[in-house]
């Protein structure tokens, strides 16, 4: 079962996992950034390049020729938790819904911004992966009181 880490009030869902994907890259670690939305997938590779002018994320399509030399891989498809490297990636999702194959990932990074549409489908993520037996934690990213 995957460790499931829902990281709850970012004021934009996007931007957070930029600083998270930043984070985890500077660490060392591998992550597949997954989200079936081809529109907030381009989105969010466009604002990776942008989001901080000092910042270097580098990252593929999961497809891409260089994907396996590429520490962030973003992906449409159903991820994929092999890692070529024998190490396999975490999984950060930016869809509403689960994503599939997530049991084959080890870590799995939710971030969930304080709009309506979003904490309203965070919240039935977090009961299918409850149901499904995952490990699940929870993240004020607000600063408030849980």
């Amino acid at each position: 079962m995957a460790r499931i880490d829902f990281a709850f009030g970012a004021p934009d869902r996007l931007r957070m996992a930029c600083e998270v994907v930043r984070k985890h890259y500077l660490s060392g670690r591998r992550l597949l950034v997954y989200t079936q939305d081809a529109e907030r997938l381009a989105q969010f590779d466009r604002l990776l390049w942008g989001f901080d002018p000092t910042a270097f994320v580098p990252h593929v399509m999961a497809d891409d020729p260089l994907a396996a030399q590429t520490p962030v891989r973003l992906t449409c498809t159903a991820p994929a938790a092999s890692g070529d490297d024998g190490e396999p990636p975490w999984l950060i999702n930016l869809d509403l819904a689960c994503p599939p194959g997530v049991e084959h990932f080890e870590r799995v990074l939710e971030i969930v911004s304080d709009h309506d549409d979003d904490k309203l489908a965070a919240r039935e993520r977090w009961r299918h992966y409850k149901a499904a037996g995952h490990t699940l934690h929870a993240h004020n990213l607000s600063g408030a009181g849980a």
